[in-house]
């Protein structure tokens, strides 16, 4: 064989290998989630709601939400510098919304986003599990002053929504997780 040749054999099992990894796309494996049971208090991934004293005697709409880790854990930002874990702050949940988790963008790289916002998702906060962008959230709401009007329980699930491009979107903000 002449010098600095390769044999064909060698060429073709390296374009199949570049081929083969180049064409494969690597699936995000969830696992499946624990049956949601209210009597417990657990939501896997689920927004929760419960009704506030007098305030939503007044306008039933209005309430407090928080967002279920996968192990179906409430979280929610009930006050200054402060998210509570496993302890949904106005009692238990009254309502619970399921999320489905193939509707997030959970990148196996920071180059392999499968979202339309993948340069703002990075800057933002990528997650790569669920319970990955609600542990961002939470860190990020610890140092958060409580407001009723622009920063509250609906304001964290935003940013939890936001952290997760929840549907295909970076847009969510306390008004839209009150209608989520």
């Amino acid at each position: 064989m002449p010098r600095g040749r390769l044999p064909i054999m060698d060429l073709k099992s390296a374009y199949d290998v570049e081929h083969m990894s180049s064409t494969s796309r690597i699936q995000h494996d969830l696992w499946p989630l624990d049956e949601i049971d209210p009597k417990k208090a657990k939501f896997p991934c689920c927004i929760v709601w419960t009704p506030l004293p007098v305030v939503s005697w007044l306008a039933p709409f209005i309430g407090h939400v928080g967002i279920c880790r996968e192990d179906g854990a409430i979280l929610d930002f009930s006050g200054s510098n402060f998210v509570n874990v496993e302890d949904f702050a106005f009692g238990a949940a009254a309502r619970y919304l399921q999320l489905d988790r193939e509707k997030c963008c959970f990148p196996p790289n920071l180059a392999g986003h499968t979202c339309k916002h993948g340069y703002q998702h990075t800057e933002f906060g990528t997650a790569v599990t669920w319970d990955d962008a609600l542990r961002s959230s939470v860190r990020h709401f610890e140092h958060k002053s409580y407001n009723l009007f622009t920063c509250n329980s609906h304001s964290f699930v935003a940013n939890c929504l936001n952290r997760l491009c929840y549907g295909g979107s970076m847009d969510w903000n306390m008004w839209c997780s009150a209608w989520a």
